[in-house]
């Protein structure tokens, strides 16, 4: 079953439960989804629906840093949820220890000896890791490495 189907899945599965946040939640992505696929007029793979997952993530945690400061902790709550739901359909994210291995292959893979060199490392890093770590952890991880 592709990830699709199973986001199409859950949205029936959550209104036959009337499970409401987590049928709006799914509404969500799924009108996400198909706003790309009529925007690029292409079916989408299970590796664009991660991407398009990983920006609905990204901008949940985003706007959660903006509803806790400016003290809103009722919406701050509901894109915590939102940003928890979504993140069930992504991959098993790499734990610290096996990011910082994966990193070093790729340091010694690229040659990349100093902080000038970090673009190489992360481009590569990027092909490599994809949707099992995010961009920003990749980068911290490779600067420390690289200095």
């Amino acid at each position: 079953m592709s990830l699709k189907e199973q986001i199409n899945n859950d949205i029936k599965t959550a209104m036959k439960e009337k499970n409401v946040p987590l049928r709006d939640a799914l509404r969500l992505l799924s009108s996400a989804m198909k706003q790309i696929e009529v925007d690029e007029r292409k079916e989408l793979s299970d590796e664009d629906i991660i991407k398009i997952i990983q920006k609905q993530v990204k901008q949940r945690q985003d706007a959660m840093t903006q509803y806790r400061d400016a003290g809103r902790e009722d919406l701050y709550e509901q894109e915590a949820a939102e940003a928890a739901i979504f993140e069930t359909y992504l991959p098993k994210q790499l734990s610290d220890d096996e990011l910082k291995v994966a990193i070093i292959a790729i340091i010694a893979e690229t040659g990349a000896a100093s902080m000038k060199e970090i673009g190489k490392v992360m481009g590569a890093a990027s092909k490599a890791l994809g949707a099992t770590a995010d961009g920003k952890r990749i980068n911290e991880c490779a600067k420390a490495l690289l200095s």
